[in-house]
C-alpha cells in the first residue's frame, strides 16, 4: 500500500470513527464527565418464549444491548444440557457485551438454619457459574422467606454480609434487593437498613421501578443512594389500573408506557452522581406471545427514550 493510499484510508476511518462517536452521543445523554448509562436486557423479559440462554444472548447482542441479566435457571440448563460456559462467555464477549447482575432465589436470609447452610450453598454454585461468565453481581432478594417467621434487622444484616462475603471470595457481589409488600424485605427502607447494619462496604441495592411502587416507597428515597449502593437498577413501568394493592409483576410494562415518575427517577441518579445499569426487567404476559426479538429491539428503544427525555 503507497503513503497516500494509506493516508486516504486513515482518514476514512478516522472519519468513520467520528461519526459514529458523534451517533452515539447523540442518541443518549451524557454527564459533564461524559457517563452515560448502560442498558442491559434482563431475560426475564423475554422467558415465556423459552429460548434458552444462547439465543437470548444473540437476542439481545443483536439489539444493541450492552449488558445482559441472565435467571441461573437459564444457565443451569444450559450446563445440564452439556454446554460449557466458557463457550458462553465467548458468545457473550463476542456480541460486545457483559453481564452485570443475575437472578437467583437462594434462600439465604431465612431463620432455619438447615436451609440457610443449604441456601448459602446454592449461591456458592451460582456465583461459580456467573463467574465463569464474567458475570460481576447477583440479586440478593428475601427469597424463601415466610412472612409468618419475622427476621430481626440484625440478623438479617449478619446474613447478608455473610453472602457478601462469600461473594467477595468467589468474585461476585449480591446486591440486597427488596420484593415491593413482601413481609421480610418490602420496603426500600427495610433493604438498605439491612446493607448499612452489615458494614460491609461492597453491600449495595438491586432496585426496580415495580417494586419501588409495589411497596408504597416514596421514590424520592433512591436519591439517597450514590454510585456505590445502586449500581443495577431493574427498568420498567406500571399503568394506572390495576391499583398498587393488586397489581402483580405481569402488569409490568416497558419503560415509557405507563404512569412511573421515569424523569424524576433518572433525573435523581444523576443529581447524586449515580448511573446504575438499567435492566429491562418485566414479566408481561402479552409480550411473550411477541417475536422475541422485536421485544427486545422495544424495549432497548424504550428505555433509551425515557432518559432522552428525563435528560435532554
Amino acid at each position: 500500500m503507497d503513503r497516500r493510499h494509506m493516508l486516504t484510508t486513515l482518514g476514512m476511518t478516522m472519519g468513520a470513527a467520528s461519526v459514529a462517536s458523534t451517533q452515539a452521543s447523540l442518541e443518549q445523554p451524557q454527564s459533564s464527565e461524559g457517563r452515560v448509562f448502560r442498558y442491559c436486557l434482563n431475560t426475564s423479559t423475554i422467558r415465556g418464549q423459552k429460548l434458552g440462554i444462547e439465543q437470548e444472548i444473540e437476542i439481545a447482542g443483536k439489539a444493541g444491548y450492552d449488558a445482559m441479566e441472565p435467571w441461573f435457571d437459564g444457565l443451569n440448563g444450559f450446563v445440564e444440557g452439556g454446554g460449557a460456559l466458557k463457550d458462553l462467555r465467548k458468545r457473550i464477549e463476542d456480541h460486545g457485551m457483559t453481564i452485570e447482575s443475575a437472578i437467583g432465589f437462594a434462600p439465604w436470609i431465612v431463620n432455619d438454619v438447615a436451609k440457610r447452610k443449604a441456601g448459602l450453598e446454592q449461591a456458592k454454585r451460582e456465583m461459580d457459574m456467573l463467574a465463569q461468565i464474567g458475570g460481576k453481581r447477583m440479586a440478593a432478594p428475601p427469597a424463601g422467606a415466610p412472612g409468618d417467621d419475622p427476621i430481626e434487622l440484625q440478623a438479617a444484616a449478619e446474613r447478608y454480609r455473610t453472602l457478601i462475603e462469600l461473594g467477595e471470595s468467589m468474585g461476585v457481589i449480591p446486591q440486597i434487593e427488596m420484593w415491593g409488600g413482601h413481609p421480610i424485605i418490602g420496603r426500600i427502607s427495610t433493604a438498605l437498613s439491612i446493607a448499612i447494619e452489615c458494614a460491609h462496604p461492597k453491600a449495595c441495592f438491586l432496585g426496580d421501578v415495580y417494586h419501588t411502587y409495589k411497596g408504597g416507597c416514596p421514590f424520592e428515597g433512591l436519591k439517597m443512594m450514590g454510585p456505590q449502593a445502586m449500581q443495577t437498577f431493574h427498568f420498567n413501568d406500571y399503568p394506572a389500573d390495576p391499583p398498587r394493592e393488586t397489581i402483580n409483576d405481569s402488569h409490568r410494562v416497558y419503560p415509557g408506557d405507563g404512569i412511573a415518575p421515569l424523569d424524576t427517577i433518572l433525573q435523581g441518579f444523576v443529581a447524586v452522581g449515580a448511573y446504575p445499569v438499567l435492566s429491562l426487567e418485566v414479566f408481561n404476559r402479552s409480550y411473550w406471545e411477541q417475536d422475541p426479538a422485536e421485544v427486545a429491539r422495544t424495549g432497548l428503544a424504550k428505555m433509551k427514550a425515557a432518559v432522552r427525555k428525563a435528560l435532554g
